[in-house]
């Protein structure tokens, strides 16, 4: 074809829009509709499913037979056309009959087409109905065909909606079906208790008008929008109320990058070259960006993904001018807020009085949102199913992200356990606190050495609120998590400086960078690596650190120079055999060598240890432990490869046993050979931190 996709989908636009102004029954439009579809593209058959009643209702054809309209239908996740409903999806085969989610239907007369290609009708972010086209020739679709395509299935939106043909949605604010107390379930992002009212983030945005009349002016619509978006996001980045240094401030960065990206702006010129109005070309790519995120594996780059959406739905609010998120309305008393899932920029515009908790549908721990709001003390409970539909505006909430609960519309009683254990908890950080200066012995008189595990520079604070007697392990990789790009040398050095300069005399146990399996950078490329089925055995760790030793040496230049005039400890994560460690500690003292030789301070001891979370390398102690100056247990990846148990998967929750005489015994193995070369052994992980009540 040798139409752009732009001009492609402008001329299906432009015959569409006078067949909208036209004062015809919508089965009269929708037919014309198909039939103008399939002419332009040349396709031999162009058909419109619609949602009724739960399932996909063949409205109109152009190429089928004209018997099968409002005969044919197919339910949810049934058949190709039931498929892309399903998974809001675009599918585009040269043989339809070879895919597996094929069916057939002999009253459509559609056995001698061969090639399909489909989209969905998007209403509200869920697929209200599916355009579909075909050909007897087997042949792909071109790009710019399928890009036409979804630019015409979103004004086919406004179409369908405006004539009621399909199935509506509940709001955010509509009344759940029942109002009685209820409990769900999440995922701890930040810990923490609060109680509030619920507080749904962002009303939905109705596009009132998808054509434009004119492509220049909603041109520069769409650039008065970016300019007041990026004074926004400046003048928030300036007044962040938390101090500066941290995370957040490199999250900040990203975000910043992502309302600069010309590539972003682009596609929304492009969208708006196809004839659709600003408001609507915002909202096409955006509906673009939301499929990708379902096609996307890597949890990180999902994260960074729900960055742009935040940024497409601000910038929807400023072209539209219709009403703003709660923060922007202003919260009246102590609130939950309820999102499907946040940008940092937007957490920060709420009133920190006022927000005593997030609720999210999504989210993760490397998440931005995630990120600023532990720099803000906000607790956070993600991945609560269901929350549109079980609470209301203004339901009273009760949040416990240590039990990674969220009660909504408690009773009587539920408040008064809940405060009670608020009051409990209270008393016990009080207590700690009063405990802050006391040694560490047991009840047999041994005096064990309790540290505490960081990995930002707001994890610092606990040193002092704690009295621990260091950092055992400062996880390196949030540093590259939360980073857009690779983060410079310099910039690891200020951060591992930093560090140490928090920690004063107290020791610190560096762990080099951690990243890939199920924590991989989507600015390094992973393509070879391929996809894999069990990232938390995979490619990651020492493994890719040594595989990528680029990498590593810059992270052990910046930890030598930021370690100057001081003891330096450095652990290597999931060492699985001798040979690993030699090859670390050899690049460390290599990059030691360079340093020095060109006149560089050093630090007046370099210790390193290893991770002993592979099972295999306790068969091996006897080799390693004469090279090591100390031990690591991790005891979360450990505990999960003795008992098969991923320790992600809530139905293996019972089975991650730590009390258990197979990782007892284990350890004491572990323990026992350890001591007897002489070399300091640690536990960490949450083993290490299991409370108090689980002993009695």
């Amino acid at each position: 074809m040798a139409l752009t996709a732009a001009a492609s989908a402008r001329e299906i636009l432009t015959r569409l829009h006078d067949v909208m102004a036209k004062r015809l029954p919508a089965q009269s439009k929708l037919n014309s509709v198909a039939e103008i579809i399939g002419t332009t593209l040349d396709s031999e058959v162009c058909s419109i499913y619609l949602l009724r009643e739960g399932v996909l209702e063949l409205f109109a054809t152009r190429g089928l037979a004209q018997e099968a309209v409002h005969v044919t239908k197919l339910a949810l996740g049934e058949g190709l056309v039931g498929t892309i409903a399903a998974n809001v999806e675009t599918l585009n085969l040269d043989e339809a009959a070879t895919h597996p989610d094929f069916a057939y239907r002999p009253e459509t007369g559609e056995e001698r087409f061969h090639s399909f290609a489909g989209v969905p009708i998007i209403r509200r972010e869920r697929a209200v109905g599916v355009l579909a086209v075909q050909h007897a020739e087997p042949r792909r679709y071109a790009d710019v065909e399928i890009e036409a395509l979804q630019t015409v299935a979103m004004v086919l939106s406004e179409l369908i909606a405006n004539a009621d043909l399909v199935d509506q949605t509940g709001g955010a604010t509509t009344r759940p079906q029942s109002t009685a107390a209820t409990r769900s379930t999440g995922f701890k992002l930040v810990e923490g208790m609060a109680a509030g009212v619920a507080v749904f983030h962002q009303p939905r945005i109705t596009i009132e008008h998808t054509v434009a009349e004119d492509i220049e002016v909603e041109r520069h619509r769409v650039y008065a929008a970016f300019d007041k978006m990026r004074d926004q996001i400046e003048r928030m980045a300036s007044q962040a109320e938390f101090g500066g240094g941290g995370e957040h401030d490199e999250v900040l960065a990203t975000y910043k990058m992502f309302a600069y990206d010309e590539g972003w702006s682009r596609r929304i010129n492009e969208a708006i070259d196809s004839g659709l109005t600003a408001e609507a070309a915002i909202e096409r790519v955006q509906q673009r960006t939301r499929m990708r995120m379902r096609e996307i594996d890597d949890a990180l780059l999902r994260d960074r993904m729900h960055d742009l959406e935040d940024l497409s739905n601000r910038l929807l609010r400023i072209v539209s001018g219709q009403l703003g998120t709660a923060a922007q309305m202003g919260l009246r008393q102590d609130s939950i807020l309820i999102a499907r899932n946040l940008g940092p920029a937007e957490l920060l515009e709420y009133d920190r009085r006022r927000l005593k908790g997030v609720v999210l549908e999504e989210g993760s721990l490397t998440a931005h949102v995630t990120i600023v709001a532990r720099a803000m003390g906000v607790p956070v409970l993600g991945r609560v199913r269901d929350v549109r539909r079980l609470i209301a505006e203004g339901d009273m909430l009760l949040l416990d992200t240590a039990e990674e609960s969220l009660f909504v519309r408690p009773t009587t009683a539920m408040q008064e356990a809940f405060e009670a254990k608020l009051a409990l908890s209270q008393k016990r950080r009080a207590a700690f606190a009063q405990l802050r200066g006391e040694i560490p012995i047991t009840s047999d008189g041994h005096r064990i050495t309790v540290m505490v595990n960081a990995g930002l520079r707001d994890d610092l604070a606990a040193l002092d609120l704690t009295g621990a007697d260091g950092i055992g392990l400062f996880r390196t990789e949030f540093q590259f998590l939360v980073s857009a790009t690779l983060p410079q040398r310099e910039a690891q050095k200020r951060l591992y400086k930093d560090v140490l300069e928090a920690a004063g005399e107290r020791p610190v146990t560096f762990r080099t960078v951690d990243i890939g399996g199920d924590k991989a950078l989507p600015y390094l490329n992973h393509d070879e690596d391929g996809n894999e089925e069990n990232p938390a055995m995979g490619w990651r760790a020492l493994r890719l650190a040594l595989d990528r030793d680029g990498l590593m040496k810059a992270q052990a230049r910046a930890l030598i120079e930021a370690g100057a005039g001081k003891t330096l400890n450095i652990m290597f994560p999931m060492v699985s055999e001798p040979w690993e460690f030699d090859a670390a500690r050899d690049l460390f003292e290599a990059q030691r060598a360079w340093l020095a030789a060109r006149g560089r301070k050093m630090p007046t001891e370099i210790r390193y240890g290893a991770m002993l979370e592979v099972p295999a390398l306790a068969e091996v102690l006897d080799i390693l432990l004469p090279k090591i100056d100390f031990l690591s247990i991790g005891t979360n990846d450990l505990t999960q490869f003795l008992f098969a148990a991923d320790r992600a998967h809530p139905k293996l929750a019972l089975r991650y046993d730590w009390l258990s005489p197979s990782i007892l015994r284990f350890l004491k193995r572990v323990v026992d050979h350890a001591h007897a070369a002489d070399v300091p052994v640690a536990v960490c992980g949450e083993m290490g931190g299991v409370r108090w009540r689980r002993w009695r």
